[in-house]
């Protein structure tokens, strides 16, 4: 559970609503119904013609990652890669391949047996390469979404805030008693607008980012281990420059050991 994540999302919404009804005012008057679907409707409709269904659909998917998020540990990864060197250097490379049938991480079962099968380096970083590369473009696919959700909210605030305008200019002369509803419409939408794009779209986005960032790490990881293995490198070399690929607070714990 990304803890972090939940207790920032609620202190946020707290302290909004403490200042929404600090001096007494009750929270309906915050409530306009045509200001929300202003807000809400015109943002979805317009994510609905901007992206296919098949990235629509994987919306509730993404959000439920940002509070589960896979863990990705990159030292487990490098213990891994050392293990499989240990393997192929004490055997055969075509040992690994019951070691790739034992393996759950999809990437680093199919380095293996890109190893066993292939065993050319430039081949097999050929293909790694590529793998990675396709799921980084559909990873971008997949929180796009939510980058032109936080640009298109805020938008279609502005488009209520020039609507409670026009309403209220067109009273202006006539019905004063209007005069309230229409800046009462101009403002709120631009409220909605602000809270859905920098406190739901904008963190959202953000949080997606470095989970793909942490996912990627790990992969190069894999490709880099499955290139020293092919190349017959030391277990210990291939240790040490795997771990140079992290942040040395990271590796210090594990030295100690």
């Amino acid at each position: 559970m990304n803890v972090s994540g939940l207790l920032g999302f609620l202190a946020a919404v707290a302290l909004i609503v403490w200042g929404m009804v600090a001096k007494g005012d009750p929270l309906s008057i915050f409530v306009d119904y045509q200001s929300l679907a202003i807000v809400f409707g015109g943002t979805f409709g317009a994510l609905f013609m901007a992206f296919p269904f098949k990235v629509i659909k994987n919306v509730p998917k993404m959000i439920w990652m940002t509070i589960r998020p896979k863990k990705y540990n990159p030292q487990y990864y490098i213990d891994q890669m050392v293990e499989y060197a240990k393997i192929a250097r004490s055997k055969s490379l075509l040992a690994l391949e019951d070691s790739a049938n034992d393996c759950k991480d999809p990437f680093m079962k199919s380095s293996l047996m890109l190893i066993v099968d292939a065993n050319d380096s430039d081949r097999v970083k050929s293909m790694l390469d590529d793998a990675i590369d396709f799921m980084c473009e559909r990873h971008e696919e997949n929180v796009s979404i939510f980058d032109k959700g936080s640009a298109l909210s805020p938008a279609f605030g502005m488009i209520g805030t020039l609507l409670g305008l026009i309403i209220m200019l067109k009273n202006l002369s006539q019905d004063q008693s209007k005069l309230g509803e229409g800046m009462s419409v101009a403002l709120i939408t631009t409220f909605y607008g602000s809270i859905f794009s920098n406190l739901i779209c904008a963190p959202i986005s953000t949080r997606l980012k470095a989970i793909h960032k942490e996912e990627v790490l790990c992969m190069q990881i894999v490709e880099e281990g499955a290139l020293a293995i092919i190349s017959g490198a030391n277990p210990r070399y291939i240790k040490e420059k795997l771990e140079f690929m992290l942040p040395k607070s990271s590796t210090k714990g594990n030295e100690e050991k």
